[in-house]
């Protein structure tokens, strides 16, 4: 049943992915991407690594410790959904809303997964860890597209004028 899972996940995040990039912005939602793809990987490769979290199974059992189906396709697939949804908003009560919009059910289906299939065991973590975990992961990629809107406004700023003075 838990092969039948990851398979399912799997093929449901191939086909979401060309559809999570169809926006003008599609450069900073690749930057989402792989920016949440490495910061699962680092966190959740200490979570495993300090016996945190085990999974039993998972894709590549050989190589990997951690599920990279999650760490590599469906986290940063949801960031890009969190990123698109939060994008114009500016103030932080917005943002964390939207968050928790994220967060609560994902946190309340990991934890009932937890308990009703072999994908994962928590051994010293719980639900307000992953709570915690995915809110910060979320905080600091929102971080990161906060970065990059003011780069590019104030390098187009900057072109703007620069053009100005040539004049």
């Amino acid at each position: 049943m838990e092969r039948l899972m990851i398979k399912g996940l799997f093929f449901l995040c191939i086909l979401f992915f060309p559809l999570a990039l169809k926006t003008s912005k599609y450069k900073e939602m690749l930057i989402v991407f792989f920016s949440k793809g490495v910061l699962s990987i680092l966190l959740d490769t200490y979570v495993v690594n300090t016996n945190r979290v085990k999974y039993p199974i998972r894709p590549f059992p050989k190589i990997f410790s951690t599920n990279i189906l999650y760490d590599l396709l469906f986290f940063p697939l949801l960031s890009i959904l969190w990123v698109r949804h939060s994008y114009h908003d500016d103030t932080l009560s917005k943002i964390v809303l939207k968050s928790l919009t994220y967060s609560v059910p994902m946190s309340i289906l990991q934890w009932f997964m937890e308990k009703n299939t072999k994908l994962f065991e928590w051994k010293n973590w719980s639900i307000f860890h992953t709570f915690a975990s995915v809110n910060f992961t979320l905080f600091m990629i929102r971080g990161l597209v906060g970065l990059i809107k003011k780069v590019d406004k104030d390098s187009s700023n900057n072109s703007c004028m620069a053009v100005q003075y040539q004049d």
